[in-house]
């Protein structure tokens, strides 16, 4: 198992189709799902927002960060705490990062939803139609976050 870490740096257009998707959550538009994720930043401070995709599984809802180790990834693993919202409906919740072995189902469905949108984003040798199989030989490049309400 390769164990270098994976990070899909976004280019000039990604950056711009985050932002435009980013402003229409925050207006309540429903872009296939999309929300915004508020974290806060671990060396500023500030508040940092992030469309996201959240995925309903066995009853649970998850975020996949097929990017891999993302700035809003390394966020989150130093204050769990963070908003998803869309519109003028936020929640608060903590995200919990999912265990390796228990990733490859969830990283199928999300690539079942959204593959056409992150297929481009996968670390290399993985694509969207992949099996739980071949996913799972890459689920520890794919960090994934149970996200749970906030007391």
């Amino acid at each position: 198992m390769n164990t270098a870490a994976h990070y899909v740096p976004p280019t000039r257009t990604d950056r711009v189709f985050n932002a435009v998707v980013g402003r229409l959550a925050a207006f309540g538009i429903n872009l296939a799902g999309a929300r915004t994720l508020t974290v806060t930043g671990r060396t500023t401070g500030r508040p940092q927002q992030i469309p996201v995709n959240p995925l309903t599984f066995d009853g649970a809802e998850y975020l996949v960060a097929v990017r891999g180790e993302t700035q809003w990834v390394r966020n989150v693993r130093a204050t769990p705490m963070a908003q998803l919202g869309r519109g003028r409906t936020v929640r608060h919740i903590v995200l919990t990062e999912t265990p390796v072995a228990d990733r490859a189902p969830i990283i199928e469905a999300y690539l079942g939803k959204w593959g056409w949108e992150v297929g481009r984003f996968l670390p290399d040798g993985l694509a969207p139609g992949a099996t739980v199989d071949e996913i799972a030989a890459h689920a520890h490049k794919l960090p994934v976050f149970i996200v749970c309400p906030a007391d």
